[in-house]
């Protein structure tokens, strides 16, 4: 099976819903899809949309790393919502992604982004 990439832009965030295998054959794929977003100053979250993902393997969590390190060099960090079961096992065991930064669904992840973002307007930015 192969790989689907969707971007949907925003203004300092980038949902990207990503569907099928992210492997050894498809991950140079995310990797190309990224580059514009990690390369923008203005994208300071990644919320990565993985309810139609179906397999991960080591190239697939070098490449969320790789996202990972390029927005956390700048302030930003990289979310993900709706991991399949497998999905969410496989970085729970390769600690890929903290916890804190994993949603059950895109709304999940959105509340989160709003709430955080309350918090700057008020004054409050600390995490």
């Amino acid at each position: 099976m192969s790989l689907l990439i969707d971007l949907q832009p925003g203004a300092d965030s980038q949902r990207v819903t990503v569907s099928g295998r992210l492997d050894t054959h498809t991950y140079d794929q995310l990797d190309q899809a990224l580059v514009p977003t990690l390369a923008d100053g203005g994208v300071t979250t990644l919320v990565l949309d993985l309810g139609g993902l179906e397999y991960i393997s080591s190239a697939g969590i070098r490449s969320i790393f790789k996202a990972r390190k390029a927005l956390a060099a700048r302030g930003g960090r990289v979310l993900v919502a709706n991991p399949q079961p497998q999905i969410r096992k496989v970085f729970d065991m390769v600690k890929a992604v903290p916890m804190n930064e994993i949603f059950a669904s895109t709304e999940e992840a959105d509340a989160y982004l709003d709430a955080m973002q309350r918090k700057v307007l008020q004054g409050d930015d600390e995490d």
